[in-house]
Protein backbone atom coordinates (compact mmCIF):
# COMPACT_ATOMS: atom_id res chain seq x y z
CA UNK A 1 0.00 0.00 0.00
CA UNK A 2 1.74 3.74 -1.10
CA UNK A 3 2.17 5.75 1.83
CA UNK A 4 -0.19 8.70 2.56
CA UNK A 5 -0.95 11.44 5.29
CA UNK A 6 -2.98 9.66 7.96
CA UNK A 7 -6.94 11.10 7.83
CA UNK A 8 -7.46 13.37 10.31
CA UNK A 9 -9.44 12.61 13.17
CA UNK A 10 -12.66 13.35 13.22
CA UNK A 11 -13.33 17.06 15.29
CA UNK A 12 -16.44 18.99 15.35
CA UNK A 13 -16.89 21.82 11.81
CA UNK A 14 -17.91 24.71 12.73
CA UNK A 15 -21.09 25.59 11.98
CA UNK A 16 -22.10 29.16 11.75
CA UNK A 17 -25.74 30.21 10.81
CA UNK A 18 -26.09 30.43 6.93
CA UNK A 19 -29.39 32.20 6.87
CA UNK A 20 -27.80 35.03 8.58
CA UNK A 21 -24.77 34.86 7.25
CA UNK A 22 -26.72 35.41 3.76
CA UNK A 23 -28.59 37.86 4.97
CA UNK A 24 -25.49 40.04 6.62
CA UNK A 25 -23.49 39.72 3.77
CA UNK A 26 -26.54 40.75 1.13
CA UNK A 27 -27.54 43.35 3.49
CA UNK A 28 -24.47 45.42 3.81
CA UNK A 29 -23.90 45.00 0.35
CA UNK A 30 -26.76 46.01 -1.87
CA UNK A 31 -30.27 45.56 0.22
CA UNK A 32 -30.31 48.82 2.25
CA UNK A 33 -34.12 49.87 0.81
CA UNK A 34 -34.03 52.12 3.60
CA UNK A 35 -31.39 54.22 2.03
CA UNK A 36 -32.87 54.90 -1.23
CA UNK A 37 -35.02 57.56 -2.08
CA UNK A 38 -38.79 57.00 -2.95
CA UNK A 39 -38.09 57.10 -6.78
CA UNK A 40 -35.40 54.40 -6.76
CA UNK A 41 -35.73 51.12 -8.54
CA UNK A 42 -36.86 48.56 -6.05
CA UNK A 43 -34.07 47.12 -4.29
CA UNK A 44 -31.55 49.11 -5.90
CA UNK A 45 -27.98 48.50 -4.59
CA UNK A 46 -25.91 50.91 -1.81
CA UNK A 47 -22.33 50.13 -2.13
CA UNK A 48 -20.25 47.23 -0.22
CA UNK A 49 -17.58 48.54 1.72
CA UNK A 50 -13.96 48.70 0.98
CA UNK A 51 -12.25 45.61 0.55
CA UNK A 52 -8.69 44.82 2.67
CA UNK A 53 -5.57 46.51 1.84
CA UNK A 54 -3.22 43.91 -0.55
CA UNK A 55 -1.36 41.62 1.93
CA UNK A 56 -4.04 41.61 4.95
CA UNK A 57 -6.48 38.91 5.46
CA UNK A 58 -10.15 39.69 4.69
CA UNK A 59 -12.62 38.30 7.04
CA UNK A 60 -15.09 38.58 4.44
CA UNK A 61 -16.40 35.10 4.08
CA UNK A 62 -19.53 33.27 2.69
CA UNK A 63 -18.32 29.51 3.11
CA UNK A 64 -20.90 29.91 6.48
CA UNK A 65 -23.43 28.56 3.51
CA UNK A 66 -22.23 25.14 4.20
CA UNK A 67 -23.46 23.79 7.36
CA UNK A 68 -22.46 20.49 6.81
CA UNK A 69 -20.67 18.23 9.16
CA UNK A 70 -17.26 19.04 7.73
CA UNK A 71 -14.72 16.84 6.13
CA UNK A 72 -13.98 14.65 8.45
CA UNK A 73 -16.08 11.53 9.65
CA UNK A 74 -17.26 8.41 11.36
CA UNK A 75 -15.59 5.83 8.73
CA UNK A 76 -12.51 6.28 6.83
CA UNK A 77 -10.83 4.22 4.36
CA UNK A 78 -8.18 4.48 1.69
CA UNK A 79 -9.14 3.76 -2.23
CA UNK A 80 -6.74 1.40 -2.22
CA UNK A 81 -8.17 -1.15 0.03
CA UNK A 82 -11.16 -1.62 -2.67
CA UNK A 83 -8.48 -3.16 -5.16
CA UNK A 84 -7.32 0.85 -6.69
CA UNK A 85 -3.88 1.15 -8.22
CA UNK A 86 -2.07 4.21 -8.69
CA UNK A 87 -0.42 3.54 -11.46
CA UNK A 88 -2.62 5.43 -14.08
CA UNK A 89 -2.88 3.00 -16.63
CA UNK A 90 -5.24 0.79 -14.40
CA UNK A 91 -8.72 1.10 -14.78
CA UNK A 92 -10.52 1.98 -11.04
CA UNK A 93 -13.87 2.38 -11.89
CA UNK A 94 -15.16 -0.04 -9.80
CA UNK A 95 -12.66 0.13 -7.21
CA UNK A 96 -14.20 4.03 -6.78
CA UNK A 97 -17.58 2.96 -7.23
CA UNK A 98 -17.18 -0.18 -4.78
CA UNK A 99 -15.47 2.10 -2.35
CA UNK A 100 -18.69 4.73 -2.31
CA UNK A 101 -20.91 2.18 -1.76
CA UNK A 102 -19.07 -0.39 0.69
CA UNK A 103 -18.05 3.03 3.20
CA UNK A 104 -21.54 3.99 2.73
CA UNK A 105 -22.78 0.95 4.68
CA UNK A 106 -20.00 0.70 7.47
CA UNK A 107 -21.35 4.85 8.11
CA UNK A 108 -24.69 3.34 8.03
CA UNK A 109 -24.15 0.45 10.85
CA UNK A 110 -21.55 1.96 13.06
CA UNK A 111 -21.19 5.99 12.20
CA UNK A 112 -23.69 7.00 14.13
CA UNK A 113 -24.89 9.45 10.72
CA UNK A 114 -21.40 11.05 10.84
CA UNK A 115 -20.76 9.54 7.54
CA UNK A 116 -17.79 8.16 5.19
CA UNK A 117 -14.70 9.46 4.10
CA UNK A 118 -12.89 8.01 1.03
CA UNK A 119 -9.54 9.20 1.01
CA UNK A 120 -7.58 8.72 -2.62
CA UNK A 121 -3.50 8.72 -1.88
CA UNK A 122 -0.56 9.88 -3.96
CA UNK A 123 -1.00 8.48 -7.45
CA UNK A 124 -2.88 8.77 -10.44
CA UNK A 125 -5.81 6.94 -10.61
CA UNK A 126 -7.79 6.07 -13.75
CA UNK A 127 -11.01 5.97 -13.50
CA UNK A 128 -14.53 6.37 -15.26
CA UNK A 129 -17.33 8.27 -14.00
CA UNK A 130 -18.59 7.22 -10.39
CA UNK A 131 -21.51 8.90 -7.77
CA UNK A 132 -21.00 10.26 -4.43
CA UNK A 133 -23.75 9.47 -1.78
CA UNK A 134 -24.73 11.80 1.45
CA UNK A 135 -22.66 12.69 4.47
CA UNK A 136 -19.62 11.83 2.55
CA UNK A 137 -16.04 13.31 2.04
CA UNK A 138 -13.87 12.45 -1.19
CA UNK A 139 -10.31 13.99 -0.01
CA UNK A 140 -7.69 13.82 -2.55
CA UNK A 141 -3.67 13.85 -0.17
CA UNK A 142 -1.16 16.04 -2.16
CA UNK A 143 -0.02 14.35 -4.89
CA UNK A 144 -3.12 12.65 -6.06
CA UNK A 145 -4.40 13.02 -9.40
CA UNK A 146 -8.01 11.13 -10.34
CA UNK A 147 -8.01 11.12 -13.78
CA UNK A 148 -11.03 10.60 -16.22
CA UNK A 149 -10.98 7.47 -18.67
CA UNK A 150 -10.63 8.11 -22.07
CA UNK A 151 -13.52 5.68 -22.85
CA UNK A 152 -16.56 7.19 -23.61
CA UNK A 153 -18.39 3.95 -22.24
CA UNK A 154 -17.29 4.77 -18.82
CA UNK A 155 -19.16 8.37 -19.23
CA UNK A 156 -22.38 7.23 -18.92
CA UNK A 157 -25.36 8.39 -20.57
CA UNK A 158 -28.12 10.25 -18.36
CA UNK A 159 -31.38 12.20 -19.04
CA UNK A 160 -31.13 15.85 -20.23
CA UNK A 161 -31.87 18.16 -17.05
CA UNK A 162 -35.23 19.20 -16.97
CA UNK A 163 -34.57 23.22 -17.12
CA UNK A 164 -32.54 23.03 -20.24
CA UNK A 165 -34.86 19.86 -22.28
CA UNK A 166 -32.30 18.28 -23.99
CA UNK A 167 -28.35 18.11 -23.95
CA UNK A 168 -27.12 21.43 -23.90
CA UNK A 169 -24.83 20.19 -27.28
CA UNK A 170 -26.83 17.79 -28.74
CA UNK A 171 -30.06 16.34 -28.94
CA UNK A 172 -31.25 13.48 -26.24
CA UNK A 173 -29.52 12.52 -23.45
CA UNK A 174 -26.22 13.51 -21.96
CA UNK A 175 -22.75 11.95 -20.56
CA UNK A 176 -22.59 12.22 -16.80
CA UNK A 177 -20.16 14.44 -14.92
CA UNK A 178 -17.45 12.59 -14.03
CA UNK A 179 -17.74 13.31 -10.21
CA UNK A 180 -21.28 12.89 -9.81
CA UNK A 181 -24.35 13.41 -7.04
CA UNK A 182 -28.15 13.43 -7.11
CA UNK A 183 -30.53 14.02 -4.30
CA UNK A 184 -27.73 14.22 -1.79
CA UNK A 185 -27.15 16.45 1.54
CA UNK A 186 -23.55 17.25 2.99
CA UNK A 187 -21.27 16.16 0.49
CA UNK A 188 -17.05 17.16 0.80
CA UNK A 189 -14.82 16.99 -2.30
CA UNK A 190 -11.73 18.45 -0.88
CA UNK A 191 -8.13 17.64 0.07
CA UNK A 192 -4.34 18.83 0.32
CA UNK A 193 -4.33 20.27 -3.08
CA UNK A 194 -4.83 17.29 -4.47
CA UNK A 195 -6.06 17.41 -8.71
CA UNK A 196 -9.26 15.82 -10.84
CA UNK A 197 -7.96 15.75 -14.57
CA UNK A 198 -10.96 15.30 -16.67
CA UNK A 199 -8.65 14.55 -19.64
CA UNK A 200 -10.83 16.15 -21.91
CA UNK A 201 -8.98 16.74 -24.91
CA UNK A 202 -10.46 13.40 -26.29
CA UNK A 203 -13.73 15.42 -25.72
CA UNK A 204 -12.62 18.46 -27.25
CA UNK A 205 -11.32 16.85 -30.79
CA UNK A 206 -15.04 15.34 -30.89
CA UNK A 207 -16.18 18.53 -30.78
CA UNK A 208 -13.85 20.52 -32.91
CA UNK A 209 -14.53 17.40 -35.56
CA UNK A 210 -17.94 17.46 -34.93
CA UNK A 211 -18.31 13.53 -34.47
CA UNK A 212 -19.71 14.72 -31.26
CA UNK A 213 -22.48 12.27 -30.73
CA UNK A 214 -23.84 13.39 -26.80
CA UNK A 215 -23.20 16.58 -24.88
CA UNK A 216 -20.06 16.56 -23.51
CA UNK A 217 -19.76 15.72 -19.54
CA UNK A 218 -18.77 17.96 -16.63
CA UNK A 219 -15.91 17.12 -14.36
CA UNK A 220 -18.34 17.50 -11.41
CA UNK A 221 -21.69 17.89 -11.02
CA UNK A 222 -24.08 18.15 -8.44
CA UNK A 223 -27.68 17.85 -8.34
CA UNK A 224 -30.50 18.49 -6.55
CA UNK A 225 -28.21 18.86 -3.46
CA UNK A 226 -27.65 20.53 -0.20
CA UNK A 227 -25.11 21.68 1.85
CA UNK A 228 -22.19 21.11 -0.68
CA UNK A 229 -18.36 21.83 -0.05
CA UNK A 230 -15.71 21.93 -3.15
CA UNK A 231 -12.22 23.60 -1.73
CA UNK A 232 -8.71 23.02 -1.80
CA UNK A 233 -8.14 21.12 -4.92
CA UNK A 234 -6.75 21.45 -8.64
CA UNK A 235 -9.24 20.92 -11.39
CA UNK A 236 -8.35 20.66 -14.47
CA UNK A 237 -8.72 19.66 -18.33
CA UNK A 238 -12.62 19.13 -17.88
CA UNK A 239 -14.42 18.21 -21.31
CA UNK A 240 -16.97 20.30 -21.27
CA UNK A 241 -18.19 22.76 -17.75
CA UNK A 242 -16.33 22.41 -14.81
CA UNK A 243 -18.09 22.47 -11.65
CA UNK A 244 -21.60 22.61 -12.02
CA UNK A 245 -24.23 22.80 -8.99
CA UNK A 246 -27.31 22.45 -10.52
CA UNK A 247 -31.32 22.55 -8.99
CA UNK A 248 -28.69 23.03 -5.59
CA UNK A 249 -28.29 25.24 -2.47
CA UNK A 250 -26.18 26.12 0.58
CA UNK A 251 -22.68 25.36 -1.74
CA UNK A 252 -19.48 26.99 -0.86
CA UNK A 253 -16.76 26.47 -3.78
CA UNK A 254 -13.57 28.04 -2.31
CA UNK A 255 -9.83 27.68 -2.74
CA UNK A 256 -9.63 26.29 -6.21
CA UNK A 257 -7.46 26.10 -9.04
CA UNK A 258 -9.31 25.59 -11.88
CA UNK A 259 -7.05 25.08 -15.39
CA UNK A 260 -8.05 24.43 -18.99
CA UNK A 261 -5.97 25.49 -22.00
CA UNK A 262 -7.15 28.95 -23.35
CA UNK A 263 -8.45 27.53 -26.42
CA UNK A 264 -10.33 24.14 -24.76
CA UNK A 265 -14.27 24.22 -25.91
CA UNK A 266 -16.80 25.29 -23.18
CA UNK A 267 -14.91 25.10 -20.27
CA UNK A 268 -16.70 27.10 -17.92
CA UNK A 269 -14.60 26.82 -14.59
CA UNK A 270 -17.95 27.35 -12.06
CA UNK A 271 -21.69 27.46 -13.08
CA UNK A 272 -24.27 27.60 -10.55
CA UNK A 273 -27.31 26.74 -12.23
CA UNK A 274 -30.88 27.46 -10.80
CA UNK A 275 -29.12 27.21 -7.81
CA UNK A 276 -29.46 29.72 -4.25
CA UNK A 277 -27.37 30.19 -1.59
CA UNK A 278 -23.99 29.82 -3.27
CA UNK A 279 -20.14 31.10 -2.47
CA UNK A 280 -17.50 31.15 -4.81
CA UNK A 281 -14.47 32.45 -2.89
CA UNK A 282 -11.13 32.64 -3.36
CA UNK A 283 -10.34 31.24 -6.50
CA UNK A 284 -7.86 30.93 -9.56
CA UNK A 285 -9.14 30.12 -12.79
CA UNK A 286 -7.73 29.91 -16.25
CA UNK A 287 -10.43 28.51 -18.94
CA UNK A 288 -11.27 28.47 -22.26
CA UNK A 289 -14.86 30.14 -21.63
CA UNK A 290 -16.18 31.86 -18.80
CA UNK A 291 -14.40 31.87 -15.15
CA UNK A 292 -18.05 32.03 -13.47
CA UNK A 293 -21.32 32.23 -15.10
CA UNK A 294 -24.27 31.82 -13.33
CA UNK A 295 -27.47 30.15 -15.23
CA UNK A 296 -31.34 29.14 -14.45
CA UNK A 297 -32.48 26.99 -17.75
CA UNK A 298 -32.83 27.46 -21.34
CA UNK A 299 -35.76 29.25 -22.93
CA UNK A 300 -38.95 27.32 -22.58
CA UNK A 301 -37.99 24.83 -20.50
CA UNK A 302 -36.04 26.73 -17.59
CA UNK A 303 -39.47 29.16 -18.00
CA UNK A 304 -41.42 25.55 -16.93
CA UNK A 305 -39.43 24.74 -14.64
CA UNK A 306 -39.06 28.23 -13.17
CA UNK A 307 -36.32 27.27 -10.65
CA UNK A 308 -34.21 30.63 -10.70
CA UNK A 309 -30.29 31.12 -8.95
CA UNK A 310 -30.69 33.63 -6.76
CA UNK A 311 -28.58 34.73 -3.21
CA UNK A 312 -24.99 34.12 -4.25
CA UNK A 313 -21.67 35.55 -3.37
CA UNK A 314 -18.63 35.53 -5.77
CA UNK A 315 -15.50 37.18 -4.39
CA UNK A 316 -11.69 37.09 -4.75
CA UNK A 317 -11.92 35.51 -8.01
CA UNK A 318 -9.37 35.71 -10.57
CA UNK A 319 -8.10 34.53 -13.96
CA UNK A 320 -8.07 34.77 -17.58
CA UNK A 321 -10.26 33.97 -20.79
CA UNK A 322 -9.66 35.36 -23.93
CA UNK A 323 -13.00 34.29 -25.65
CA UNK A 324 -15.73 34.74 -23.04
CA UNK A 325 -15.57 36.76 -19.34
CA UNK A 326 -14.19 36.83 -15.91
CA UNK A 327 -18.24 37.09 -14.42
CA UNK A 328 -20.99 36.08 -17.23
CA UNK A 329 -24.78 35.54 -16.69
CA UNK A 330 -26.55 33.47 -19.14
CA UNK A 331 -26.94 33.19 -21.91
CA UNK A 332 -29.23 30.02 -19.63
CA UNK A 333 -30.97 32.64 -17.71
CA UNK A 334 -34.80 31.70 -18.05
CA UNK A 335 -35.95 30.56 -14.52
CA UNK A 336 -34.36 34.08 -13.54
CA UNK A 337 -31.25 35.50 -11.43
CA UNK A 338 -31.51 37.79 -8.49
CA UNK A 339 -29.42 38.84 -5.51
CA UNK A 340 -26.09 38.49 -6.60
CA UNK A 341 -22.94 40.22 -5.28
CA UNK A 342 -19.47 40.30 -7.48
CA UNK A 343 -16.61 41.87 -5.89
CA UNK A 344 -12.65 41.90 -5.85
CA UNK A 345 -13.13 40.17 -9.35
CA UNK A 346 -9.46 40.65 -11.17
CA UNK A 347 -9.01 39.29 -14.81
CA UNK A 348 -6.49 39.77 -17.74
CA UNK A 349 -5.92 39.02 -21.25
CA UNK A 350 -9.64 38.04 -21.55
CA UNK A 351 -12.80 38.85 -23.73
CA UNK A 352 -15.15 40.64 -21.29
CA UNK A 353 -14.41 41.39 -17.70
CA UNK A 354 -18.24 40.92 -16.67
CA UNK A 355 -20.80 40.05 -19.28
CA UNK A 356 -24.91 39.67 -19.07
CA UNK A 357 -25.88 37.72 -22.05
CA UNK A 358 -30.26 37.28 -23.20
CA UNK A 359 -32.03 36.48 -25.82
CA UNK A 360 -35.53 36.51 -27.07
CA UNK A 361 -37.38 33.31 -26.00
CA UNK A 362 -35.60 33.48 -23.08
CA UNK A 363 -37.77 35.19 -20.79
CA UNK A 364 -36.69 35.10 -16.90
CA UNK A 365 -34.68 38.29 -15.46
CA UNK A 366 -31.21 39.61 -14.05
CA UNK A 367 -31.91 41.70 -11.12
CA UNK A 368 -30.40 43.22 -8.09
CA UNK A 369 -26.89 42.72 -9.08
CA UNK A 370 -23.81 44.39 -7.59
CA UNK A 371 -20.50 44.40 -9.34
CA UNK A 372 -17.82 46.03 -7.24
CA UNK A 373 -14.08 46.67 -7.18
CA UNK A 374 -13.35 44.97 -10.51
CA UNK A 375 -9.46 45.41 -11.84
CA UNK A 376 -8.53 44.10 -15.45
CA UNK A 377 -5.81 44.76 -17.88
CA UNK A 378 -5.61 43.87 -21.51
CA UNK A 379 -9.26 43.09 -21.55
CA UNK A 380 -11.27 43.43 -24.95
CA UNK A 381 -14.60 44.63 -23.82
CA UNK A 382 -14.92 45.78 -20.21
CA UNK A 383 -18.78 45.70 -19.12
CA UNK A 384 -20.85 44.09 -22.35
CA UNK A 385 -24.61 43.69 -21.95
CA UNK A 386 -24.94 41.42 -25.16
CA UNK A 387 -27.84 40.00 -27.58
CA UNK A 388 -28.01 35.87 -27.55
CA UNK A 389 -27.06 34.25 -31.20
CA UNK A 390 -29.86 32.46 -31.88
CA UNK A 391 -29.26 30.02 -29.72
CA UNK A 392 -32.30 27.72 -28.79
CA UNK A 393 -32.94 24.55 -27.44
CA UNK A 394 -35.53 24.04 -30.53
CA UNK A 395 -38.16 26.09 -32.50
CA UNK A 396 -40.59 25.92 -29.52
CA UNK A 397 -39.29 29.00 -27.62
CA UNK A 398 -41.60 31.71 -27.17
CA UNK A 399 -40.74 34.45 -29.61
CA UNK A 400 -42.74 37.13 -27.25
CA UNK A 401 -40.77 35.53 -24.19
CA UNK A 402 -38.50 38.61 -23.43
CA UNK A 403 -35.62 39.29 -20.41
CA UNK A 404 -36.05 41.98 -18.01
CA UNK A 405 -32.55 43.60 -16.63
CA UNK A 406 -32.98 45.71 -14.16
CA UNK A 407 -31.45 46.85 -10.87
CA UNK A 408 -27.84 46.44 -11.64
CA UNK A 409 -24.63 48.63 -10.10
CA UNK A 410 -21.59 48.43 -11.62
CA UNK A 411 -18.93 50.48 -9.28
CA UNK A 412 -15.50 50.71 -8.59
CA UNK A 413 -13.77 49.49 -11.77
CA UNK A 414 -10.28 50.20 -12.57
CA UNK A 415 -9.10 48.87 -16.51
CA UNK A 416 -6.13 49.38 -17.96
CA UNK A 417 -4.92 48.30 -21.90
CA UNK A 418 -8.33 47.98 -23.29
CA UNK A 419 -9.69 47.66 -26.82
CA UNK A 420 -12.63 49.28 -26.27
CA UNK A 421 -15.08 50.89 -23.92
CA UNK A 422 -18.27 49.61 -22.54
CA UNK A 423 -20.74 47.88 -25.36
CA UNK A 424 -24.62 47.77 -23.71
CA UNK A 425 -27.00 46.05 -26.58
CA UNK A 426 -30.54 45.40 -25.34
CA UNK A 427 -32.45 42.54 -26.95
CA UNK A 428 -35.14 44.14 -28.91
CA UNK A 429 -38.41 44.91 -27.09
CA UNK A 430 -36.74 43.77 -23.88
CA UNK A 431 -36.52 46.07 -21.04
CA UNK A 432 -33.61 47.33 -19.08
CA UNK A 433 -33.96 49.50 -16.04
CA UNK A 434 -32.18 50.64 -12.71
CA UNK A 435 -28.32 50.17 -14.94
CA UNK A 436 -26.01 52.43 -12.77
CA UNK A 437 -21.99 52.93 -13.47
CA UNK A 438 -20.23 54.43 -10.51
CA UNK A 439 -16.95 55.20 -10.12
CA UNK A 440 -15.20 53.60 -13.14
CA UNK A 441 -12.02 54.35 -14.78
CA UNK A 442 -11.20 52.69 -18.17
CA UNK A 443 -7.56 54.14 -19.68
CA UNK A 444 -5.38 53.10 -22.21
CA UNK A 445 -8.50 52.12 -24.66
CA UNK A 446 -6.74 51.63 -28.05
CA UNK A 447 -10.03 50.74 -30.41
CA UNK A 448 -13.18 52.41 -29.81
CA UNK A 449 -13.18 55.00 -26.36
CA UNK A 450 -16.68 55.90 -27.16
CA UNK A 451 -19.56 53.93 -25.49
CA UNK A 452 -21.54 51.65 -27.45
CA UNK A 453 -25.25 51.92 -26.15
CA UNK A 454 -28.42 50.58 -27.89
CA UNK A 455 -31.49 50.60 -26.25
CA UNK A 456 -29.88 50.51 -22.68
CA UNK A 457 -30.98 53.18 -20.05
CA UNK A 458 -29.32 53.88 -17.02
CA UNK A 459 -27.10 56.41 -15.08
CA UNK A 460 -23.01 57.27 -14.70
CA UNK A 461 -21.39 59.09 -11.97
CA UNK A 462 -17.61 59.60 -12.03
CA UNK A 463 -17.31 57.52 -14.96
CA UNK A 464 -14.30 57.68 -17.83
CA UNK A 465 -14.58 57.94 -20.49
CA UNK A 466 -17.87 60.03 -21.01
CA UNK A 467 -20.70 57.20 -21.29
CA UNK A 468 -23.37 57.44 -23.95
CA UNK A 469 -25.84 59.80 -24.06
CA UNK A 470 -28.33 57.02 -22.78
CA UNK A 471 -26.54 57.19 -19.18
CA UNK A 472 -26.16 61.13 -19.42
CA UNK A 473 -29.93 61.98 -17.39
CA UNK A 474 -28.77 61.99 -13.58
CA UNK A 475 -30.87 63.42 -10.99
CA UNK A 476 -29.84 65.35 -8.37
CA UNK A 477 -31.14 62.75 -5.69
CA UNK A 478 -30.44 59.37 -8.18
CA UNK A 479 -29.87 55.84 -5.94
CA UNK A 480 -27.38 55.60 -8.30
CA UNK A 481 -24.83 58.42 -7.43
CA UNK A 482 -25.02 57.03 -3.50
CA UNK A 483 -21.51 57.45 -1.87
Amino acid sequence: MAAHAPSSPLLPWPRPAPLLLLLALLAASYLALTRLPAAAPLSALPPVPPRAPRGEPTSSSCAGFYAGAGPARAVSASVEEFGAVGDGVTSNTAAFRRAVAELDERAARGGGGRGARLEVPPGRWLTGSFNLTSRFTLFLHHGAVILGSQDPEEWPLIAPLPSYGRGRERLGPRHISLIHGEGLNDVVVTGNNGTIDGQGEMWWELWWNRTLNHTRGHLVELANSTNILISNITLRNSPFWTVHPVYSSNVVMKDLTILAPLNAPNTDGIDPDSSSEVCIEDCYIESGDDLVAVKSGWDQYGISVNKPSTNIVIQRVSGTTPTCSGVGFGSEMSGGISNVLVRDLHVWNSAQAVRLKTDVGRGGYITNITITNVTMEMVKVPVRFSRGADDHSDDNYDRTALPRISNVLISDIVGVDLQRAPMLEAVAGAVYEGICFRNVSLRGIRRQGRWHCESVYGEAHGVFPAPCEEFRKNGSSSWCGFS
